[in-house]
């Protein structure tokens, strides 16, 4: 997905079709989680001015992340709907500071270091197989273990619920006082 300035201002009028298949399999290389990468689908359309190239994008594909409790492979599907602006003149940075744009490197606009560096910032901080999302039996060990959400809650309203021992006497008390 690379595109010279001359090819790039054919379409300067009527803009710039996308629908390309795309291997991204150096993004592996950024971020060692990922195990593998499917081919990626990218769509849109590209807007081209006399200063700048406007990419509306539609990205698709698959990760392998590995399961955060069992290490296993999980595919985890990809949908990111994006804009990039590269500038084709250097000197006009600093007119867009409040945006984010994008620098050519030569005369060339290439698209693939912007598409690995979006899959990498759609991997979550965690990822479950299904497997381990229906499992009950979380790791355990000596004076420890792993709990659910719903389990931390529970737990929580039961210690709510007792009464300190200390205090136990003036409950009665007021029970009492209740009670006549």
């Amino acid at each position: 997905m690379k595109w010279s300035i001359i090819q790039l201002q054919k379409f300067r009028d009527r803009g710039m079709p996308l629908d390309e298949t795309v291997d991204a399999s150096e993004v592996k290389a950024l971020d060692p989680q990922i195990r593998d990468v499917s081919p990626i689908h990218v769509t849109g359309r590209a807007d081209i001015s006399s200063d700048k190239v406007t990419f509306h994008l539609h990205i698709e594909g698959q990760l392998v992340l590995p399961c955060s409790r069992t290490l296993e492979d999980v595919h985890f599907p990809v949908d990111i709907d994006t804009v990039e602006t590269f500038l084709l003149k250097a000197n006009d940075y600093d007119q867009y500071e409040e945006e984010e744009v994008h620098r050519m490197q030569g005369d060339v606009i290439d698209l693939m270091p912007v598409i690995n560096e979006l899959l990498v910032l759609e991997i979550p901080m965690q990822v479950f197989s299904e497997k381990a999302k229906d499992d009950e039996n979380l790791p355990s060990g000596k004076n420890w273990e792993v709990i659910t959400e719903e389990q931390a809650i529970q737990a929580e309203e039961e210690e709510e619920k007792k009464v300190d021992p200390r205090l136990a006497g003036l409950a009665k008390l007021l029970e009492q006082d209740k009670n006549s």
